[in-house]
């Protein structure tokens, strides 16, 4: 049995200090993905979202642990956060939010084994959000990154550090991006680990990339 732990070789990009934002170079990775739109604490659709993502993910795990000898632990779950409006982040209309939720899944993991095991959870939980998933490259290149500890509630000053950081070197593109390193339904909120990265202007010196102290 082989053994793998993603986390560790790719703590680059899943491990952040919540002392320094960094910037970091996101390379492209493959992803089940899933679309959706509302407010996460309430919606039946998020959690639909959310269960279908890993419910795939731990069959195509448990696949390829069987067939081809390699064992690797399903990685954190990953959100995509915009909205058409962004004053509804400031008003905190959470019903007006839209989210692309996604678990990285391993190189060795090919689109085979996803088909494979779409099939399954659709064979055991037929009323699963199964259909709406994709599986798909996603790459974000320039970005920087900083790891937020407590609530989600209390991450405006972090998001700000961040933003600063962009904002003092080049501007910020593309979406609000958050890797959530806990799980919420055992820590508690004030232990809560959320990497939050943003993609940005790739900054023309290499002086730029260097970490901040806040």
């Amino acid at each position: 049995m082989r053994r793998v732990d993603l986390k560790k070789e790719l703590q680059q990009w899943y491990r952040a200090s919540a002392k320094e934002v960094v910037a970091v170079e996101v390379p492209a990775w493959q992803f089940l993905m899933i679309d959706g739109e509302g407010d996460p604490n309430t919606s039946p659709e998020y959690a639909a979202a959310v269960e279908a993502l890993f419910s795939v993910s731990y069959t195509a795990k448990f696949m390829v642990k069987k067939a081809d000898g390699v064992d690797y632990g399903v990685m954190p779950l990953e959100g995509l956060w915009w909205a058409d409006d962004l004053s509804v982040f400031v008003g905190g209309d959470k019903s007006q939010w839209k989210w692309t939720m996604m678990i990285m899944q391993p190189p060795f993991v090919a689109a085979p084994v996803i088909d494979a095991a779409l099939a399954e959870i659709r064979r055991k939980k037929p009323l699963l959000a199964v259909d709406r998933l994709r599986f798909e490259r996603f790459e974000e290149g320039a970005c920087a990154q900083v790891l937020h500890v407590g609530p989600f509630s209390t991450e405006g000053p972090t998001v700000e550090r961040l933003h600063e950081f962009i904002d003092a070197r080049t501007s910020r593109r593309g979406k609000h991006h958050e890797i959530y390193l806990s799980d919420i339904r055992r820590a508690a909120p004030a232990k809560w680990k959320t990497i939050i990265r943003q993609p940005m202007v790739a900054a023309r010196s290499s002086s730029r990339t260097t970490g901040v102290q806040p």
